[in-house]
């Protein structure tokens, strides 16, 4: 039975983007990517949702502290202009941030993402929670998320999880989140998606 339900997870993982891949940039490549955050520190979850089951299928965090980067464990979303390494993608303009949820927004997925304002110090920590985590397997990526949120102070509250909708219902209940949701009708894959963005 357990076999059954990791193998269903692990499936539906895979099409919302959740699957190991193994970019590694260099360390040059990641300082001539580097954003620099100008405005608010904040972190923001964003969680797949498959608009047919109600199902969550995977989870990412945007971390804007000094600067703006995405941990996207075990995220399929690869482009070459952005660098990456252990799951952290690089050089987040906000430009990139929509691309990166229009790829995910599909016919068969929406995108919900949650932001919430954080002090300097809450967002420096995620940022080295982030960088530090190294590469995450399939379907570990809610696990991996969870488990770096819970470690911020403030957020000690947050139960790790495998389940990208248990953290999406424990984000919300923070005080001072923003929630939007992502619709579009394309077809295909994030990969898909990934095609379609251009330079």
């Amino acid at each position: 039975m357990l076999k059954t339900v990791t193998s269903l997870l692990l499936a539906a993982a895979v099409l919302a983007g959740c699957a190991e891949k193994g970019k590694e940039s260099s360390t040059r490549e990641i300082e001539q990517a580097v954003y620099l955050n100008e405005g608010p520190t904040r972190l923001t979850l964003i969680t797949m949702v498959n608009n047919r089951s109600g199902a969550g299928a995977h989870s990412a965090l945007l971390v804007e502290s000094t600067q703006s980067v995405l941990f996207d464990p075990a995220g399929s979303f690869e482009h070459e202009l952005l660098p990456e390494q252990g799951d952290v993608l690089y050089g987040l303009t906000p430009v990139w941030v929509d691309r990166y949820i229009s790829a995910h927004a599909r016919s068969q997925f929406h995108v919900v993402r949650q932001e919430i304002d954080v002090t300097p110090a809450q967002a420096a920590r995620a940022l080295q929670l982030v960088q530090a985590r190294g590469p995450v397997p399939s379907a570990f990526c809610t696990n991996a998320t969870s488990g770096v949120l819970k470690q911020i102070p403030g957020f000690e509250g947050i139960s790790q999880s495998f389940f990208p909708l248990k953290l999406m219902e424990q984000f919300e209940q923070l005080p001072g989140v923003r929630t939007t949701r992502v619709y579009e009708d394309d077809d295909g894959g994030v990969r898909d998606g990934v095609a379609n963005l251009g330079n």
